[in-house]
């Protein structure tokens, strides 16, 4: 006898629903922690169609929290029209207190910054990945791109004698 689940099946996929590239170009990541976040009905909804732009957001600590500033969610165009959408309003991100405490002795103190990596679901929740990283002097930036450009070449010649 077969039994069914509620589980969700998608185990293992891929769930992002945005990523930060510029993120790990920009900084030198030193750590991640894995935030909720506080969200509207129609953000959600947003999130689930992709409509978010993360590139421009940064993470903020205010009287002991977290926020997440700068992240674009845009509103469907079938938004309820008793609900007035902030597309860039800024988030709240839930964190342990502990965890909270020691990220903002590391920004106050080193020169460190928080950055959002991605915002994902996890057990039908979005979650945002913010990471404690250190701004890339612009040689740190050059040397990313000629290691990024050798390993190009790399694969390509690797790829014209498999051919041959």
């Amino acid at each position: 006898m077969a039994s069914s689940s509620n589980k969700s099946t998608t185990k293992g996929v891929d769930s992002r629903i945005a990523e930060n590239r510029k993120a790990l170009f920009n900084y030198a990541i030193e750590e991640r922690f894995e935030a909720g976040m506080v969200l509207e009905g129609w953000e959600v909804k947003a999130l689930r169609e992709g409509k978010v732009q993360l590139t421009d957001g940064y993470v903020v600590v205010r009287s002991g929290e977290l926020f997440l500033i700068g992240c674009q969610i845009n509103p469907l165009n079938t938004a309820s029209t008793h609900v007035s959408p902030d597309s860039v309003r800024t988030k709240k991100l839930l964190l342990h207190k502990e965890q909270i405490r020691r990220l903002v002795g590391k920004v106050e103190q080193k020169g460190y910054t928080l950055v959002p990596l991605n915002l994902h679901w996890k057990n039908g929740k979005v979650k945002c990945e913010i990471a404690l990283g250190k701004g890339k002097a612009e040689h740190d930036k050059r040397d990313t791109i000629k290691d990024r450009e050798g390993k190009r070449e790399v694969e390509r010649v690797m790829k014209s004698r498999h051919r041959a």
